[in-house]
């Protein structure tokens, strides 16, 4: 199958007009298509006039009514609502009620919830209905879960326990699910359990802030492969955008970093510079905002901590962005002549 119907496929279900099933219905009959074709080149691919088809006896069947897209998209927004208020019921108990909650009381709150979120997308996912609104109720349950199993087990392996717990359960979804926000509940627990893992596990308890925020910064950078790879086999758009959003993280971590400018100006321009790539190849919108919003954030700081010399940093690039506005006036005044 051409790579241009795959990337056709791609962007219609990141722009919710096809859904992840559709699309592969799509793509197992253009391949059984090519297949039969290739098994048998003589025959036709479609009937050249309607004298060609065989008559067949006319049968009316009676449709179903379908359901409307407005009344899809409410069912979908009392379901968000429903999983929203349910969070909320959990937080609202949890923080008002915490001195006075038994630890069997906290780890039953959390439970239910988790139990609740989670039992409602496997069952939306089985009768193979509402997907987004599934993949959105095991993003928030998976999280739930997690501060279920830290309240459980408390202390600094409590904390770690309950990022395992989630993540698993966040790979699972996304296995299962496939779903864009299960994407994102991923990214949080991972960006959670880098915080977690460099306070609770590599960091010594003589170690300084600064060199933990190091420590930080490489397992932003390894977050920021993984969802580059994911973006491979799931979401590309989301996957992509998220893998920039961990490199910006990192970059936030060196800045911290005693000396870490320099590494922070690497990072914060290998992300970006990744993201417009892809932008130029696929013309996604996200990836040149996502870039160009770290590229504005990081520059402008590294640079500022380095040189110490605020005017001098805003000259340099105010003299950047002429010469490259220049350049692109220039570019495309040779090309409107070619």
């Amino acid at each position: 199958m051409s790579s241009r119907l795959d990337d056709e496929l791609s962007r219609l279900v990141s722009a919710g007009v096809l859904r992840q099933y559709q699309a592969d219905s799509i793509r197992d009959a253009a391949d059984a298509e090519i297949d039969a074709a290739l098994a048998d080149p003589g025959r036709p691919t479609a009937p050249a006039s309607a004298a060609d088809q065989p008559a067949e006896p006319v049968q009316t069947k009676a449709k179903a009514p379908l359901e409307t897209p407005h009344a899809n998209a409410l069912v979908e927004v009392l379901g968000y609502i429903g999983g929203a208020l349910l969070l909320g019921a959990v937080a609202l108990l949890t923080l008002a009620n915490w001195g006075e909650m038994g630890r069997a009381a906290r780890i039953s709150t959390g439970t239910t919830a988790a139990v609740v979120l989670l039992g409602a997308a496997v069952v939306l996912a089985l009768l193979r209905r509402r997907e987004q609104l599934s993949s959105a109720l095991a993003s928030m349950g998976c999280c739930v879960a997690g501060f279920a199993t830290f309240v459980a087990i408390e202390g600094e392996t409590g904390r770690v326990v309950g990022v395992l717990v989630a993540l698993a359960l966040a790979a699972a979804g996304l296995w299962w699910l496939a779903g864009s926000s299960l994407l994102v509940a991923t990214f949080g627990i991972l960006a959670v359990g880098v915080l977690v893992i460099t306070a609770d596990v590599l960091t010594p308890d003589t170690g300084s802030a600064a060199n933990s925020a190091g420590i930080a910064g490489t397992g932003f950078i390894i977050v920021a492969f993984v969802f580059a790879m994911l973006g491979m086999v799931r979401d590309q758009v989301t996957s992509w955008s998220l893998a920039g959003a961990a490199m910006f993280s990192s970059s936030i971590c060196w800045l911290v970093q005693e000396r870490g400018e320099i590494m922070a100006l690497a990072v914060g321009t290998a992300g970006p510079a990744a993201l417009l790539v892809a932008y130029g190849r696929t013309r996604r919108p996200a990836y040149a905002v996502v870039g160009c919003a770290i590229l504005l954030v990081i520059w402008p700081t590294a640079l500022y901590q380095l040189t110490d010399n605020l005017a001098g940093v805003a000259i340099g690039l105010v003299v950047a962005s002429g010469v490259l506005l220049v350049a692109v006036m220039m570019l495309s005044r040779r090309r409107s002549n070619a």
